[in-house]
């Protein structure tokens, strides 16, 4: 007798159930005088089983369920003469492809005619029945919380307040549905308004937890993007949490995102410095990547450069390279190729002591992004001053790294700059000399 386990996620306990005890109890909607699950007879046949189970998307569903030959669950099962039951669709495309044996057993079919397993469908049927009502009856009862805790919102005050929002917050980082409520109802606008140069940080770190799940319309946006509440976002990146920290990257992202985005809203030295902080921040790793995407995000225009380059960035993600995950590793390198290509950028680049000696570590190391920017931030600075950065690019081995990049796969541009660079790093020198500090072998000449 086939077994499952069902396992409930709405806190109740697991039940043991096999098919026989299923019809029995009234678990498949026949028998059991109304009891079991209090479906009423035939109200699971009025929903679509294609449907419930695209919506569910359920991660635990009894194994008897599932097609052992798609590993999803089944809809129409069929019971072979070995005894295994799939969906009828997989086991055909199985005959189809002129296999005569079972998927499961391997054994070879004395009878090829499929049986349609009525018993498991409905059961199937019933099952995904259960779980769809009580997701609709869970819906129904958080939308009801959230449109009284927006009610609430607008008339209480103080720690009330506060303790509304993170009634709310709780509710929109667990349930999509409630996303969608709180957008619905206005809630958008409500929240916004809470920003402001008096609000205070409690209430502040709440109201953008919640906006950064949201999904805000470009209306929406431009609200948010009043000069007091992003001033309320750089004082929260530089004082809050670390979770209010990096929630404010992800809003001001969001907002980034925004055709009629205006760039001085970035353009705030007070910014650029709280994510470095962000960046740099040893105590919580996980605010390096959020603070190194938003600082990408600013690099992209070009007017913000130079004031990234007067916050002393450069030499500080320089510093960090070697410390910094491939992910981060990645951000920081495109942000150092952008901040080259102002002349503050490129001095600043300069003048940093582990600047060749970090790049030439990355190339041909981590991927070939990295390779790429590492390689255009050399280009930069030894064009700047080519006697003194070839000297030093040579005794830290950057002429085998970069004959590394032209024996490589990689694209061909990366191999032209590679050796347009080797030829610079080599006019201080002969050629015996050359190959010689560069101690390269016999096979590499």
């Amino acid at each position: 007798m086939p077994v499952l386990f069902s396992s409930r996620r709405d806190g109740a306990d697991g039940q043991v159930l096999d098919l026989d005890t299923a019809v029995k109890d009234g678990v498949l909607g026949g028998g059991g005088g109304g009891g079991g699950v209090g479906f009423g007879g035939g109200f699971a046949e009025k929903l679509d089983l294609k449907k419930m189970i695209e919506e569910l998307n359920l991660c635990e569903i009894p194994s008897v369920f599932i097609c052992p030959i798609s590993l999803e669950p089944m809809e129409d099962p069929v019971t072979l003469c070995t005894g295994q039951t799939y969906e009828r669709s997989n086991i055909l495309k199985w005959f189809s492809l002129g296999h005569f044996t079972c998927p499961t057993t391997m054994q070879e079919l004395w009878d090829d005619s499929l049986t349609p397993n009525n018993t498991l469908q409905k059961l199937i049927h019933t099952w995904f029945s259960q779980m769809y009502f009580q997701m609709k009856k869970r819906s129904e009862d958080v939308q009801g919380m959230t449109s009284e805790i927006l009610d609430t919102l607008k008339t209480v005050k103080g720690r009330a307040r506060v303790q509304s929002l993170k009634n709310l917050r709780e509710l929109v980082t667990t349930h999509v549905i409630v996303r969608k409520t709180v957008v619905d109802k206005g809630g958008v606008s409500l929240l916004s308004s809470l920003l402001g140069p008096y609000t205070s940080h409690a209430i502040g770190s709440e109201v953008i937890s919640i906006l950064v799940h949201l999904n805000l319309d470009s209306s929406s946006r431009l609200n948010l993007m009043q000069p007091a509440k992003i001033s309320l976002m750089v004082d929260m990146l530089n004082e809050g949490s670390i979770e209010t920290k990096i929630n404010c990257t992800r809003l001001i992202g969001l907002l980034m995102e925004e055709t009629n985005f205006q760039v001085e809203i970035v353009s705030s030295h007070s910014l650029l410095v709280a994510l470095m902080r962000l960046v740099k921040d040893k105590r919580h790793p996980s605010g390096s990547l959020h603070g190194l995407s938003l600082i990408k995000s600013i690099c992209a225009h070009e007017q913000v450069r130079s004031l990234i380059v007067s916050t002393g960035a450069v030499p500080q993600l320089v510093e960090l390279l070697p410390s910094l995950k491939h992910d981060c590793l990645e951000l920081a390198l495109f942000i150092l190729d952008d901040l080259s290509t102002v002349n503050e950028g490129k001095q600043a680049l300069s003048d940093c002591s582990s600047t060749i000696p970090n790049m030439v570590r990355v190339l041909m190391r981590v991927s070939e992004s990295c390779t790429q920017h590492a390689l255009s931030i050399l280009w930069s600075i030894c064009k700047l001053s080519p006697q003194e950065c070839s000297l030093v690019a040579v005794d830290v081995g950057l002429a085998a790294k970069l004959l590394l990049v032209i024996q490589s796969g990689c694209d061909p541009s990366l191999k032209q700059q590679s050796a347009e660079l080797l030829k610079l790093c080599s006019l201080n020198y002969s050629d015996s000399i050359f190959f010689s500090k560069c101690k390269l072998t016999r096979t590499i000449q």
